[in-house]
């Protein structure tokens, strides 16, 4: 089957997806989050055929890799997915206007949502049970480094489809080539939204070449503001915890802002981070105060290029800021608007931070990794938005939902 025609059949599917009971697609999540773990070895296998052809120091590599702790993890955020209360149908507004006229705004479906996305197998599972529940029709297009797993993953989302009979045309997986991902991006009419998840080159590449409607989930350049107020042991926890929790994910801390007055704590802020291998890049003044007690091997000075980027590893830059002006000027210039925080105990820098810094998510003394669907009571997420139309922050059941108008009257006609 071509890629024209598994779009056209995605389009059809939606018209029927819309049919299905609530008690329908909650039996199909759960029996899937069951027959995931059955079938964990058949995936199992196919992700080690993915893993073994990347390079283990790819920055990718931790996103493709499956094991049985992740499979048990992914049937679980199945079955959270499952419980949770479907927004479709769920009125948002309504009213009755002078003359008679009887409004309401509805929840609905948005319809066929797209995917494009890279090395991430447990996306195929979130971004199915999401949309299913929600009663979208999906269409992926991931990458030729999980073409194994994601095959092996949709045979077991259609299989508990046909047990159920249903069509097993709500989700379709594209062919991993480029020219899949073209056609995808240009299917007016077929598809009514695309999510891309992966890289910033990835992102950039959709939203610049997409015909079809673009819902941005950015990548993260992470900031944490440990200030002149901060708890040191509080910082040490969670700036450890922001930074290498999982260093191959969008919420991992890349630049830590310090106050130039907590300069004679950094070494004992930073410290936990040897055993795990951090490398640091520091501007001069951090440098000069790490010099001597960081491991030189895994110390080297900050230049231009060194802040703006995720760094997607053991690796972490540091900055240091005369005050709270420069650090929310820093952070302004080059957040990517994922995730930001501050550590502090003044309530005056507090509420400052959390008014002006513009990002998705704005933490105060907390570990930024906990920007996740599944850790705001989502169940999982389709994705991080980064923009500021439709949807913002973790994405799940209500952002894949749009609304219609509802309009009755016992024969009004307009004058």
């Amino acid at each position: 089957m071509n890629t024209r025609q598994q779009l056209e059949n995605a389009r059809q599917a939606a018209r029927m997806m819309i049919r299905l009971k609530n008690d329908q697609i909650v039996e199909v999540i759960n029996d899937l989050a069951d027959r995931t773990q059955k079938n964990s070895t058949a995936i199992l296998a196919a992700n080690r055929n993915d893993l073994a052809r990347m390079p283990r120091k790819d920055p990718r590599y931790d996103r493709l890799m499956l094991n049985d702790e992740r499979i048990m993890a992914i049937a679980e955020d199945l079955q959270n997915v499952a419980s949770l209360e479907s927004p479709v149908g769920r009125i948002i507004e309504q009213k009755t206007r002078p003359n008679g006229l009887s409004l309401q705004k509805v929840r609905v479906p948005l319809g066929v949502v797209g995917i494009i996305y890279e090395a991430r197998p447990n996306v195929t599972f979130d971004v199915f049970a999401l949309c299913f529940r929600s009663s979208n029709v999906v269409v992926l297009k991931g990458g030729k480094d999980a073409e194994e797993s994601n095959r092996a993953i949709v045979q077991v989302i259609k299989e508990t489809l046909i047990a159920r009979q249903i069509s097993p045309e709500v989700i379709q997986l594209l062919p991993a080539e480029r020219e899949a991902a073209a056609e995808l991006m240009n299917a007016v009419g077929l598809v009514d939204v695309l999510i891309p998840r992966g890289s910033q080159g990835l992102i950039d590449s959709v939203r610049a070449n997409s015909r079809v409607p673009v819902i941005e989930t950015g990548a993260g350049v992470v900031h944490t503001y440990f200030d002149e107020t901060a708890n040191l042991e509080l910082g040490k926890k969670v700036i450890f915890n922001a930074k290498t929790r999982r260093v191959s994910v969008c919420n991992a801390l890349d630049c830590l802002v310090i106050h130039q007055q907590r300069l004679p704590e950094l070494y004992e802020l930073v410290a936990t981070m040897i055993d795990k291998h951090v490398v640091i890049e520091a501007d001069p003044q951090a440098f000069a105060t790490l010099s001597g007690k960081y491991p030189g091997h895994l110390l080297t000075r900050a230049n231009d290029d060194s802040f703006g980027k995720e760094h997607l590893a053991y690796r972490l830059t540091i900055k240091t800021v005369n005050d709270i002006d420069q650090a929310i000027e820093h952070i302004a210039r080059y957040s990517t608007r994922h995730s930001e925080a501050i550590i502090t105990e003044s309530p005056e820098a507090k509420k400052r931070f959390c008014n002006e810094v513009d990002a998705a998510a704005v933490y105060v003394n907390t570990s930024t990794a906990f920007t996740d669907g599944a850790q705001f009571g989502m169940g999982a997420e389709i994705g991080i938005s980064t923009q500021k139309l439709h949807a913002r922050g973790p994405m799940a059941l209500p952002e894949l939902t749009t609304y219609k108008w509802l309009i009755e009257s016992d024969g009004l006609t307009r004058p």
